[in-house]
């Protein structure tokens, strides 16, 4: 499906291609065969996940496919002319599978010095949306870590498997950005496996975060929702001794357990996951970044707006959201915190507000805002529903987001 289309009219496209009657898919949904007429003729807006996906399901389609996700990612001087398609290549090498075939992998171990700088320059372009320069260096950075995790042994071993699980991540994070769902389930399965054998505490953490991220984009709230219930009761007892980047990994798997728990509109889990993450990040004392997790009180407070969102509480994402200060986070997080409020404006009626919250966001980090669905249906949306021409600026930011 293209781009330009709402999310409304991939509703309608999909129901037409099923040869399904507006009453009974709104039936099927638990809603009026008015609503479903309004949400198709973009007259409503489908701006909660939770409803997107019961439309989904309903029709027998992947989420992704109501987002239009994967996205294309652009060509760049960052990204070269091989992009996503050289990190599937590159996740799909078999040897990455088993060592029953006996294969190695070809060259000398890169130092782990060397690997970890080169890790923590995917991770830093993640931060900085940057995700362009991130695909670009995975593929290589990957091959790297797996000639590392064959090579060294002993305590030497352990460490090229934290940096494996770490790269992995990093793609797995870089690729669900980038819509990718089934790619980014691949590395965060190979990532979980190797924090395993790294037997450190904190990435297999940051590991289950991604894991919970994964089965986020994809739709699976429930599932997301168990998991990072498990994964804390496996991690609480580290509690005891925890040092910051410990704090930090533990509260940012809570953070991403409220929002699943909110996208599966149980609003006692979400409120009760804030709260552990709240405790944490009250443990760990002010805004820190330890293992890349852009952890705190910050946010925290930028997760009550979202999964406030996501509840369909849009007033109270309107109140509290405008208030946080996000300056000092990394770019990644100001910017999705951006389009939430833009969300929750334009839920409002205020596309003025929406709009100068989205360009903002731009401003900071345009590979993000392209490639996020809540961005591009706004902007569409706003497009569809204009009397006469667009305003130039909405205009110009249509043609940059492709949504026109």
């Amino acid at each position: 499906m293209t781009t330009n289309l709402t999310i409304g009219e991939r509703v309608a496209w999909y129901r037409r291609r099923r040869g399904m009657s507006q009453e009974v898919l709104a039936g099927l949904v638990g809603r009026t065969v008015d609503w479903l007429s309004k949400a198709e003729n973009n007259r409503i807006e489908l701006d909660r996940l939770s409803v997107i996906k019961s439309l989904a399901d309903a029709l027998d389609v992947t989420l992704g496919d109501l987002l239009a996700e994967p996205t294309l990612l652009d060509w760049t001087v960052d990204s070269g002319r091989r992009t996503v398609p050289a990190l599937r290549s590159a996740l799909m090498n078999y040897r990455q599978l088993t060592p029953l075939l006996g294969v190695t992998t070809e060259g000398e171990p890169t130092s782990l010095d060397e690997l970890r700088s080169s890790v923590a320059e995917v991770w830093d372009a993640y931060q900085d949306s940057r995700y362009a320069f991130a695909t670009r260096r995975l593929p290589l950075l990957l091959a790297d870590a797996l000639i590392a995790a064959q090579a060294y042994q002993g305590r030497e071993r352990e460490k090229a498997h934290e940096l494996m699980a770490m790269t992995y991540q990093g793609a797995a994070m870089v690729l669900t950005k980038l819509g990718e769902a089934d790619l980014a389930w691949i590395a965060a399965d190979r990532g979980l496996a190797a924090a395993q054998q790294s037997g450190n505490a904190v990435v297999t953490g940051s590991l289950f975060r991604s894991v919970a991220h994964c089965l986020l984009s994809t739709g699976r709230f429930d599932a997301a929702t168990q998991l990072v219930g498990d994964a804390g009761e496996y991690l609480r007892p580290g509690l005891d001794n925890a040092n910051p980047a410990f704090l930090s990994i533990y509260g940012t798997l809570f953070l991403a357990g409220s929002m699943a728990a909110a996208r599966a509109e149980d609003r006692a889990t979400t409120q009760a996951f804030l709260a552990e993450a709240d405790q944490a990040a009250r443990q760990l004392g002010a805004d820190a970044n330890h293992a890349w997790t852009a952890f705190g009180p910050t946010n925290v407070a930028i997760h009550r707006v979202a999964t406030a969102a996501e509840l369909g509480d849009m007033q109270v994402a309107v109140d509290l959201g405008p208030q946080i200060d996000t300056s000092s986070l990394p770019t990644e997080r100001r910017t999705r915190h951006n389009l939430e409020v833009a969300r929750a404006l334009s839920a409002h009626n205020r596309m003025d507000d929406a709009m100068a919250k989205i360009l903002e966001a731009e401003s900071w980090a345009p590979e993000q805002v392209r490639n996020h669905y809540l961005a591009r249906e706004l902007v569409l949306t706003w497009v569809r529903n204009q009397k006469g021409r667009p305003s130039r600026n909405l205009a110009d930011l249509a043609n940059r987001l492709h949504v026109i």
